[in-house]
């Protein structure tokens, strides 16, 4: 009987310094990531750059953050991140850091993006996006499970890649997040903007000198919430006032038509979590929450006071939702 006894109190013991040092890790590893994401200048969270060629020719930037030891052997799945419009593989700045070597990850510019090639306007689909997401898994994930984390359009891009080809959901992509994002009914028809589409790309190189001015307080107004730090209006400001004008006119058309909901059942076939900023100016929380109904078994994510950047103004939540999905897979 003492026997046992010492036996259970040696046993409670190992037990005891393993949830002890569990907790120690992570305290340590909670105090490393936020030294790291108080001290990184923006912008510069990189990897050597590889591209994927797209379907038809595009060169599609990538970056690979590969994980570290054991973890690189092991069966964790590359998470594979999709960003939205007039943004870049920037976007994912705090994620990035909070999950670096960690997990392996897969940072993708969209055509016309970042340091993706140009692409005609008649180029700039969701089906293009979405082939061109298919083409970076097969080329820089084609081993083990995927996870696909998406912004805004990059949302898009996954739903519409769900909508194109159901059999990788449940199969190669084993879990996905939105954020930010809708599937349909954004923003009414616009025939005068399409009118006036031509004469606005004569004049896109003017656009583009004019655009630089008072760009940060259309930040402040309509990319982060109304209670946003001044570092993340910087950050959206940096990173968006860099996309050429051509951008916004090739793919501004994918909005007005946007309808993803053919997508989203095939998404329902595996863990995805929604999140959405209450006070999201671009893609109102009310999407949000109907993509949540609509995606079966979809776990809905509300970040009070966020706006459309939610990654970066509410970027530890954003980051806990996603390691709280990977853990579930």
């Amino acid at each position: 009987m003492k026997r046992l006894t010492a036996l259970g109190a040696t046993a409670g013991a190992f037990v005891a310094a393993g949830v002890a040092a569990k907790v120690l890790d992570g305290r340590r590893h909670e105090t490393v990531r936020r030294e790291l994401e108080s001290t990184v200048r923006f912008g510069t969270v990189h990897s050597p750059s590889r591209t994927v060629v797209a379907t038809d020719g595009t060169a599609i930037n990538v970056e690979i953050d590969e994980a570290e030891g054991r973890r690189r052997r092991g069966t964790q799945p590359t998470i594979v991140f999709v960003h939205g419009w007039v943004c870049t593989l920037d976007s994912w700045h705090f994620q990035r850091l909070a999950l670096r070597g960690r997990y392996r990850m897969v940072f993708m510019d969209h055509r016309s993006h970042g340091g993706s090639g140009r692409s005609r306007a008649d180029n700039s689909s969701l089906a293009d996006l979405a082939d061109d997401l298919r083409r970076v898994i097969e080329e820089c994930a084609a081993d083990g499970p995927v996870v696909l984390v998406g912004h805004s359009m990059g949302g898009m891009t996954i739903m519409e890649l769900a909508g194109l080809d159901p059999d990788l959901f449940g199969d190669k992509v084993v879990a996905a997040m939105l954020i930010g994002t809708s599937s349909g009914k954004l923003i009414g028809r616009a025939p005068g903007f399409v009118k006036l589409a031509p004469l606005l790309r004569v004049a896109s190189p003017a656009l583009d000198w004019g655009r630089g001015f008072n760009s940060r307080s259309l930040m402040r107004r309509w990319a982060v919430g109304p209670d946003a730090a001044d570092v993340y209006v910087d950050m959206s400001d940096q990173m968006i006032r860099e996309a050429r004008t051509h951008v916004l006119l090739d793919f501004y058309p994918n909005f007005v038509t946007l309808d993803t909901t053919a997508g989203l059942k095939d998404l329902g076939r595996v863990p995805t979590v929604v999140v959405g900023g209450t006070k999201d100016m671009l893609t109102p929380f009310k999407h949000a929450r109907r993509l949540a109904e609509d995606i079966p078994g979809a776990t809905l994510v509300a970040v009070e006071g966020a706006g459309h950047m939610v990654m970066f103004e509410a970027h530890e939540r954003v980051t806990q939702a996603l390691e709280g999905l990977l853990e579930r897979i």
